[in-house]
């Protein structure tokens, strides 16, 4: 009983961690775009967050991805390490960084869905009640901005969002067999 409250604890404190740093990202990039362009801003992230990993599974000899490996790997980077933070900053140049973190409130509905899709997970229907009147009340407050939206800043948060999501299920699914931190890297 210890382990798994220990386990449970570790959890909570690992995902306040993430979430504490993910809030911050958007108002970041919002602030790069001002000088860089988000292709390039989009690329420089990659390759830095690319080279830590790639050392680190260098440093620690994990084992390499095998074939069968490839297109699920190909799917989380084009959602996760390409596709959320290029969508993101072309997005930041034209809405705020508050006005974009209302659309991750979404993310986990996209994700959830993908999960289904993608991992043949089946969340409880309570779960979906939740996720679909959150999401509609995201929608309702974005649309009721009325002067701080802009069209194209908000299709190209719910396009991030999209592939983020789909970024993230394929992930989980292929961290039963590949490991957690090493799909990440």
């Amino acid at each position: 009983m210890d382990k798994i409250q220990s386990n449970s604890t570790q959890g909570w404190i690992n995902g306040f961690i993430g979430v504490l740093i993910f809030s911050g990202s958007l108002p970041a990039t919002r602030m790069a775009v001002m000088d860089f362009d988000p292709t390039f801003l989009t690329v420089a992230r990659a390759t830095i967050v690319g080279l830590l990993a790639l050392s680190l599974l260098i440093l620690l000899k994990e084992k390499r991805p095998d074939k069968t490996h490839l297109i699920p790997l190909l799917i989380i980077s084009m959602g996760v390490v390409v596709g959320f933070p290029l969508l993101t900053a072309f997005a930041l140049q034209t809405i705020t960084s508050a006005h974009s973190l209302v659309f991750l409130a979404l993310l986990p509905l996209s994700t959830a869905i993908f999960g289904v899709i993608r991992g043949q997970e089946k969340p409880q229907k309570i779960f979906w009640v939740f996720s679909i009147t959150g999401s509609l009340l995201i929608m309702a407050f974005a649309l009721s901005e009325g002067s701080q939206a802009n069209l194209t800043g908000d299709l190209l948060m719910v396009a991030a969002i999209i592939v983020c999501g789909l970024g993230y299920a394929e992930g989980a699914k292929l961290s039963k067999t590949l490991g957690g931190w090493q799909v990440i890297c």
